[in-house]
């Protein structure tokens, strides 16, 4: 007997969405009921109807006409844009995973805060530099609440920046920023990203700098590791590549994100990371508010 699955909704169908549509074929919980965007010559749009996935051109329009498409929904369009679908949303009384910097509804980092997200109809995935970042900063903070100053720098290769990333910056920055401080209580953080033109491209690279004063680093270490355990269990491509070190009055810490592949080149971690994200939050809510299976 086949398994149940519950079905999930995708609006957009850029980088993004399709990678997300690639994730959802291997998921033991979830099915794609809609892939929406808005563009018919999209190459992810000709994907999913070549693999037999109901297909729609009318954007959120194609949720509205048929509410039992899905119970779940992907928003992988822009900021702008979601917040027009998430009151429509809402009405329609769909969980929400939102992957834009909207900030419509509440920070998820599946790492951190799981089971509060679960609670909520409407969770925005940050960035692709909070998902990264944000589990190490806060697990740096925890052990230091006295930390003065946390800046972050993401580097992404140019290529895996499209259209929707680049029209989002100033919003990905202060999104970031906002999440770092609410993560962490630190009021002076700052985000920064850079779009690197190397090529070959280069894969995600995240450097976190927080000023404290007199670091306990055994401690330090010890919690960043425990936060890459954690993060490694959704997104198996994060790595620290070098753990905290104190030098000049601040501790300095990276990390890189590669990418699984799915539809995405491997150098593309900043895309994937939010993706992984996004799918383990959505299958953790099917299994608990829609199949009653718990968290297994």
């Amino acid at each position: 007997m086949e398994k149940q699955k519950v079905k999930a909704g995708i609006i957009g169908t850029g980088n993004i969405g399709t990678d997300i549509l690639m994730k959802l074929q291997r998921s033991d919980v979830l099915e794609c009921g809609i892939f929406a965007g808005r563009n018919p010559d999209s190459v992810g749009i000709r994907r999913a109807r070549a693999m037999g996935v109901p297909v729609s051109t009318d954007s959120i329009r194609a949720i509205e006409e048929n509410p039992q498409c899905c119970e779940i929904v992907f928003d992988a369009t822009s900021a702008s844009t979601h917040c027009i679908h998430a009151p429509i949303l809402e009405r329609l009384n769909k969980f929400t995973i939102d992957l834009t910097p909207a900030h419509v509804g509440r920070f998820c980092v599946p790492a951190l805060n799981m089971e509060e997200c679960l609670q909520e109809s409407n969770v925005n995935m940050i960035t692709c530099g909070g998902q990264a970042v944000i589990p190490i900063v806060q697990a740096i903070t925890e052990i230091h609440p006295d930390t003065k100053y946390i800046e972050v720098v993401a580097t992404i290769a140019s290529r895996s920046a499209g259209p929707g990333t680049r029209d989002n910056i100033d919003e990905f920055t202060q999104t970031t920023r906002d999440a770092l401080t609410e993560f962490t209580g630190i009021a002076d953080t700052k985000a920064i990203i850079i779009l690197n033109p190397a090529e070959p491209p280069i894969t995600m690279h995240n450097t976190i700098y927080a000023l404290i004063e007199h670091p306990d680093m055994d401690a330090l270490c010890r919690k960043v590791r425990e936060a890459e355990a954690r993060i490694r269990s959704y997104v198996p491509g994060y790595k620290i590549v070098m753990e905290p070190v104190f030098e000049n009055g601040r501790v300095t810490t990276s990390l890189q994100v590669t990418g699984l592949g799915d539809y995405l080149p491997k150098y593309s971690g900043n895309l994937d990371i939010i993706n992984c994200a996004a799918i383990e939050i959505a299958e953790n809510y099917a299994r608990q508010k829609i199949l009653g299976g718990g968290n297994g």
